[in-house]
């Protein structure tokens, strides 16, 4: 048998197309090693016996006008067959009506695609047809290698309809414009097969012809007029199709009625849209799209003999969206900064203490997207007369989720807090702004990630945790999580079964562990939770392998500050640290050794001064301010004031106070509504050339 490894290290599987979009994306060098290994000139056995029993094999090609065209042949299962590992046989043939009719001819170049929908099981072959006749054609393989099954549906052979029974004469229509018939079966299918070709002038074995299944959820292909848009997912990154826009922007194109034997054959030119075009970022699951732009095609009516039921998407199509969707999340986003009437779907208690809360526009629009670990601001006025409260909570949910969730831990003193738990069930209606903040997590890091709660703050990491098994499970790459979660006992912690439920799934990629302060007398060491006391040092150091994390913190500021001192003890560097406050105080970080903190930056035109004194007018309390002192908040509490405040980015507004003199400044930009004599003390500082500022606190 021919050597695994079947090219030499200076000859790549890979055209100067497929070789920039790889590089685009920083995947150069790792793609090309794993080309090099499974992209091969000759056939596995097992790809050899595969392809015996298919009943139809997916072919592309190039017409006599340079037009690539994707279609289907079909026989008894064993109509191919495969001499030897670099010849395979087809003995079928582009039938008269086929666009492909006649260019089967020895020299041509074509596409093969093997696919089972019942296992869900594919493999690619390109190659020269070496002899041609009208019974069928030879091929001699220049490249042979597996697909991996994520989009491919899951479909069994209709049993009750067999291609001897259909003996319907074989119809066919052109046309240069898709009618109303041809735009409703493309927005209604969830497969379909892309033909393209490259010709670069070498004689590499990635120069040819190309067919490759796209596979999404119904409406993952938007018709505009006789443009379509497609999603293009994350994938082997070989991007063999997409390279060969790239090298010549034309494709064929087939969609396949499977239950009646319909194909609709197209064929016109591409463009690869920008990957942060926002109709592209607001697409679930796409990293990139194209756009491909009918020249001409065909209707073939009963042309395919066989049928097939449909069984199921596939796990990966699943965490995919369609281009509704897409608008309507864009539309959203859009208006990020307005707040929206949200209709309370469900309420379910996650602890003792915290209560879960469901939304889902109340408007018909779309969910703004949002990352792992954000937070939204919640205004609630149902029962509360003329004086709302805004607050913020950290989303809970899942980005992939059809709804947003806040997890609120009912609070003594909290008057939001118990509003929510007392008097909002489902069916009330809330407002929000979409969610925001600096504090998320990216799975595809290949750094591991160590998420360190306290209490409730437990809620934005479930939402990361989630969002990255997800990611693992549609990329193929999982993002190591530990998880550790203090809480007071075990009636009190929530999501714990989430946490372990996602550890089995991730085959333990996610870990958790639960450490209670006060157990109770029926909970069970090593069972219903795994320490008792804090997280310390010690626990640390036995929890995690040595290697390089990202740490994320979210929990009262005791909490927060006890953990971020011991992480700066064991050597963990201040950049690898993120936290979360709902406290009443932020971090006091270390600077590393020999750097300086950041310059403050002030977002107005207005500079903010070195140097102030600010009067807190209804305390009557002043001090002396410097730069390095922050913004205005964090200096009333340091001097033993409490204001209001929700989110300390500006976006809630309940920290707006009246200024009696002198100016401000800000440091990040604002988006809260207040008064021309009102300012927002989470981000203002004393602007430049007020000496003295007067406020109403």
């Amino acid at each position: 048998m021919p050597p695994e490894e079947s090219h030499q290290p200076d000859i790549s599987p890979f055209h100067d197309g497929e070789q920039r979009l790889q590089a685009r994306i920083d995947k150069r060098e790792a793609t090309e090693q794993f080309g090099q290994r499974f992209i091969r000139t000759f056939l596995l056995d097992q790809h050899r016996s595969f392809f015996a029993q298919l009943p139809f094999l997916v072919v592309g090609g190039v017409d006599d006008k340079d037009w690539p065209w994707a279609s289907v042949l079909s026989g008894r299962p064993g109509f191919m067959s495969t001499p030897d590992a670099t010849t395979i046989s087809v003995g079928a043939t582009a039938a008269g009506t086929d666009p492909l009719h006649g260019t089967i001819k020895p020299g041509a170049k074509l596409g093969l695609l093997g696919i089972d929908p019942s296992t869900r099981r594919r493999n690619r072959l390109n190659g020269r047809v070496t002899s041609a006749d009208a019974t069928g054609f030879t091929l001699a393989v220049d490249q042979s290698f597996g697909n991996c099954p994520q989009y491919i549906q899951s479909r069994t052979l209709d049993s009750d309809h067999t291609p001897a029974q259909s003996g319907t004469k074989i119809g066919v229509q052109t046309f240069r414009e898709l009618d109303g018939k041809a735009r409703a079966m493309i927005g209604a299918a969830d497969t379909f097969f892309v033909s393209s070709y490259a010709r670069t002038g070498t004689q590499s074995p990635a120069d040819g012809v190309d067919v490759s299944h796209r596979g999404g959820m119904p409406g993952f292909v938007r018709v505009d007029a006789n443009t379509l848009t497609i999603p293009d997912y994350n994938g082997n990154h070989y991007f063999n199709t997409l390279g060969n826009f790239l090298v010549n922007p034309k494709a064929g194109l087939l969609f396949a009625d499977f239950q009646s034997g319909d194909l609709l054959q197209l064929t016109g030119t591409v463009e690869l849209l920008p990957e942060d075009d926002p109709q592209v970022v607001a697409f679930e699951g796409a990293e990139r799209a194209w756009r491909f732009t009918l020249d001409h095609g065909c209707w073939r009516q009963n042309a395919f003999p066989y049928r097939y039921k449909f069984e199921s998407y596939s796990l990966s199509t699943l965490t995919t969206g369609n281009w509704q969707q897409a608008a309507e999340k864009q539309a959203a986003n859009n208006d990020a900064h307005a707040w929206r009437k949200f209709r309370v779907a469900a309420v379910k208690d996650e602890s003792s203490v915290i209560r879960s809360f469901y939304l889902e526009p109340a408007d018909g629009g779309g969910l703004a997207p949002f990352q792992a670990g954000q937070f939204l601001t919640i205004r609630l006025t149902r029962g509360l007369g003329k004086d709302p409260l805004v607050r913020t909570y950290t989303v809970s949910s899942s980005p992939r989720d059809p709804h947003y969730r806040i997890s609120v831990k009912r609070e003594q003193h909290g008057q939001a807090s118990r509003h929510l738990h007392e008097a909002v069930g489902p069916g009330d209606l809330v407002e929000i702004r979409a969610p925001a903040g600096d504090y998320f997590i990216d799975p595809a890091i290949d750094r591991p990630a160590v998420l360190l709660a306290g209490g409730v703050g437990i809620t934005p990491m479930i939402s990361m945790a989630r969002h990255v098994a997800t990611e693992g499970s549609r990329t193929g790459w999982q993002r190591p999580l530990t998880v550790l979660h203090a809480t007071q006992d075990t009636r009190q912690r929530a999501f714990g079964q989430t946490f372990h439920d996602l550890e089995r799934q991730t085959g333990g990629k996610i870990r958790y562990f639960s450490f209670i302060d006060r157990p109770h007398r029926d909970d069970k060491p090593g069972v219903d939770f795994t320490g008792t006391g804090y997280i310390t040092k010690e626990v640390l150091q036995q929890a995690l392998p040595l290697d390089d994390y990202d740490f994320y913190l979210c929990g009262p500021p005791p909490f927060m500050q006890a953990l971020y001192d011991t992480l700066r003890m064991l050597g963990v560097g201040d950049a690898r640290i993120y936290a979360e406050a709902f406290g009443p105080a932020s971090l006091r970080r270390a600077a590393e050794a020999g750097t300086q903190p950041p310059s403050p930056i002030s977002v107005d035109e207005v500079e903010e001064a070195d140097e102030a004194v600010i009067v807190f007018a209804a305390s009557g309390i002043e001090h002396a301010w410097t730069t390095a002192d922050g913004p205005i908040l964090g200096f009333a509490e340091a001097h033993g004031l409490s204001p209001d405040f929700g989110c300390r980015q500006g976006n809630c507004g309940s920290c707006a106070v009246k200024l009696k003199s002198g100016a401000v400044a800000y440091r990040h930009e604002t988006e809260a509504d207040h008064g021309d004599d009102e300012i927002l003390i989470c981000c203002a500082v004393p602007a430049k050339g007020s000496a003295r500022i007067e406020i109403e606190l």
